[in-house]
């Protein structure tokens, strides 16, 4: 073979992968890339950055749905030894709760001392009170009066804290109990 007919045939073989003027590429079966190979990378990469984006969402969906209770479970716990040394609940012994002043808050003649008793407290946050024995002979409620009516039975957040108490239930019988605060999470919070 001599160097004539070499270079001949490789300019024959180069002149085969060089695009004519009349060709179009979607007809060129020759290529090393197709087309639309671009499309489909594009494509899963968006559908990856899709599902980053859905995880990420639902991470701090969940992390706000805990949030409040996270953040106010402090308070809340605060509150319930407040309300539990509250001069209102005080009884004749020292350190218990008076049974008959759970009566007269939890009432529906105790209105006046309800609004008295959570005057005294913040009103950044409605809150409530449960006090129970824990033999579950008593129960105790107390809501404040102006809560909308049903406001404490809805889907609101909510975070609760508890503290042991002593209940008086008469000058000769004393039974342990637990006073239960439920904070509520207001609409401008």
């Amino acid at each position: 073979m001599t160097i004539s007919s070499f270079i001949n045939n490789w300019l024959e073989s180069v002149s085969n992968f060089v695009k004519k003027p009349g060709d179009s590429i979607l007809q060129d079966e020759k290529g090393v890339l197709e087309p639309h190979s671009d499309l489909v990378a594009t494509a899963l990469a968006v559908i990856g950055f899709v599902v980053l984006a859905a995880f990420l969402s639902k991470a701090y969906t969940g992390y706000e749905g805990c949030s409040f209770s996270l953040e106010n479970y402090e308070s809340a716990s605060l509150l319930a030894s407040n309300v539990a040394e509250s001069p209102v609940l005080k009884a004749e012994n020292q350190g218990a709760i008076s049974a008959s002043a759970l009566d007269r808050l939890s009432g529906p003649e105790g209105h006046d001392e309800r609004k008295k008793f959570f005057a005294t407290f913040s009103g950044n946050y409605p809150f409530m009170v449960e006090v129970r024995t824990d033999n579950g002979q008593c129960q105790w409620v107390i809501e404040p009066e102006t809560a909308e009516s049903g406001y404490f039975m809805g889907k609101q957040k909510k975070v609760a804290a508890s503290v042991p108490v002593v209940v008086e239930l008469s000058p000769a019988e004393t039974v342990p109990g637990t006073l239960t605060v439920v904070l509520y999470k207001t609409p401008w919070v």
